[in-house]
């Protein structure tokens, strides 16, 4: 007799073939409760992470680096042959040293900004800006339409001074309080906040050097 395979032939109910039809719903059981376990622990997992990145953030805080001194430098002021502009002639007082150049497009924003607040504080706020890898005539046309009454040193490439502040990006600002120990360093232009901010830190951070 010729075994025939039809969809519609009885199942067999009992022996061999009665164990596969039970097996079957257990192995999916089997398979469920480890689906279940393995989603289990990858809640548990999750949870821990996110408990550990607040912890993390909400942790105390590192120890602050003390303030390092700003490196010393002399300029030729721009615009004016045979005067310097140098950081040594404002020794004991607390001082903005600004990196910008004519061709960046933040300094265009930031300069003028820079200008007037200080025309506004220049009684209390002393200022330096450094016109670094500049051509001399564009850095001149520059701080005259910036409307720049601050000394500008001009470092004009190798830019050895912007350099040996790590200056690789303009524009860039240190705050140095009257040791001139940069309390504050603002990548990118600043704001008439961020201004009034770190000012204040510099004239803190000055008397409690003093102290």
């Amino acid at each position: 007799m010729i075994a025939q395979d039809h969809e519609d032939a009885p199942l067999a109910t009992g022996g061999k073939a009665a164990a596969v039809r039970t097996r079957l719903p257990r192995q999916l059981r089997a398979m469920s409760r480890r689906a279940k376990i393995a989603a289990g622990a990858a809640c548990v997992a999750a949870v821990v992470a996110v408990a550990l990145v607040l912890a993390a953030a909400h942790g105390p805080a590192a120890p602050a680096t003390p303030p390092r001194v700003a490196k010393s430098f002399s300029l030729p002021a721009l615009g004016e042959p045979g005067n310097t502009v140098s950081l040594a002639s404002y020794a004991g007082q607390p001082v903005i040293v600004n990196f910008f150049a004519s061709r960046c497009g933040p300094c265009r924003r930031e300069t003028p900004l820079l200008a007037r607040y200080y025309e506004s504080h220049a009684r209390h706020v002393k200022m330096i800006g450094i016109d670094a890898n500049d051509q001399q005539a564009a850095a001149l046309s520059f701080v005259a339409r910036a409307g720049v009454r601050y000394p500008v040193g001009w470092d004009p490439f190798p830019a050895v001074t912007t350099t040996s502040y790590g200056v690789y990006a303009l524009p860039q600002t240190f705050f140095l309080n009257a040791q001139h120990k940069i309390v504050a360093h603002v990548l990118g232009a600043v704001t008439a906040r961020v201004l009034a901010r770190d000012v204040a830190l510099m004239y803190q951070r000055s008397g409690q050097d003093r102290g």
